[in-house]
């Protein structure tokens, strides 16, 4: 049994998350609190598993709730309820960097109870089930899979383009690896992230702050220049696309992948077509296995897998995936994977990271 405390100073939020949870025989809500101090005291009493916690509050906010939890609970769950909007989401970003674990969004329609229970349902289960009970780590097979060919024999070729994908525990886990690469990174990086629209904004905006690299959120036709990372669009598609003057951004809201968009595997896949083998995949935490497929298109070219193991993974779903299913040369821990990015790129090549010509 997953025991929650739920954290939010409205009334009816409190009892709609509540009600959802309690229909799940595998979750017990132990309490309840409207702001962060007393939701601090309720987790020393109540010991629960989990902690779901509104962002905007009186007496103690989100942000500051979340410092504050991590001081005697480093490992304790904590998802965020946020909502739809530039503030919200913006503080959800900051929760997350002050060491929130992943966040859900509050129902956009208020008016419809059923929509409403529907989307917290939807949202706020899976992720409780997934922060709870990590799975047991398999040993991968000794050779890929039948369903994926042996890669061309021969040398590799130098990468090009560096393609990372990842869901839950995402926005921390890019930011320790964007901001521990260089701003002379000689590659574009393009990134999948799942978040709605507005969130990959700000995630955008806060890495970029810290980072060597230039970070943007991804626009269509924007050429991909080496030195920059791209970020899609919550809510939309992101392709590495072929262009007259070299390789561009495509971003197009086709039917939702592995019930997300942007998808790993749109991403994925594109690099296959525009990189071939020059390509580098980089498997993050996240939920589900999106990005396996894109992942065996990439490696029947012989373009080069990481994936992030299972230690430092909050959730080891689509890095598992890939490494269970034999696609990945390396699994690592997060703080090894910056280095491990730039130790395959050309030794000689340079780029000019945030002084680069910014695409008008």
């Amino acid at each position: 049994m997953i025991s929650v405390l739920v954290v939010d100073d409205s009334v009816v939020i409190r009892r709609l998350v509540t009600d959802v949870l309690s229909a799940d025989p595998k979750v017990r809500v132990v309490g309840t609190a409207p702001d962060g101090r007393i939701a601090l005291a309720k987790i020393a009493q109540l010991k629960p598993d989990i902690v779901t916690l509104d962002v905007e509050m009186p007496v103690l906010n989100g942000v500051e709730t979340v410092r504050e939890i991590r001081k005697t609970n480093p490992t304790l769950p904590v998802i965020m309820f946020s909502t739809m909007t530039s503030d919200g989401a913006e503080a959800t970003v900051a929760a997350l960097a002050a060491g929130a674990t992943d966040y859900v969004t509050k129902p956009a329609n208020a008016g419809s109870v059923n929509k409403a229970v529907t989307e917290v349902r939807e949202q706020l289960l899976p992720r409780i089930h997934a922060l709870c009970g990590k799975p047991v780590y398999t040993a991968p097979p000794p050779r890929p899979p039948d369903s994926v060919k042996k890669p061309p024999s021969g040398p590799r070729k130098a990468v090009q383009a560096v393609f990372i994908g990842s869901s839950t525990g995402g926005p921390e886990a890019l930011r320790t690896v964007l901001t521990k690469l260089p701003g002379t990174l000689a590659v574009p990086v393009l990134v999948a992230q799942h978040m709605p629209p507005v969130f990959t904004t700000m995630l955008a905006r806060r890495i970029d702050q810290e980072a060597a690299l230039r970070v943007v959120e991804a626009r269509d036709g924007e050429p991909l220049l080496p030195g920059s990372v791209y970020i899609a669009p919550g809510g939309r598609h992101m392709e590495a696309a072929k262009g007259p003057g070299g390789p561009r951004v495509r971003l197009h809201d086709g039917p939702m992948e592995n019930h997300c968009r942007p998808a790993v595997d749109v991403l994925f896949r594109s690099g296959a077509r525009v990189y071939g083998s020059a390509s580098l995949a980089v498997m993050l935490t996240g939920m589900g296995q999106d990005g396996k497929r894109g992942t065996e298109e990439l490696v029947r070219l012989g373009a080069g897998v990481l994936a992030q193991d299972q230690a430092t993974s909050v959730v080891w779903g689509m890095p598992g995936a890939v490494v269970s299913a034999g696609l990945a040369d390396a699994v690592l821990p997060l703080g090894l994977i910056a280095e491990n990015i730039v130790a395959r790129l050309p030794a000689s090549a340079t780029a000019t990271g945030k002084e680069v010509a910014r695409w008008k």
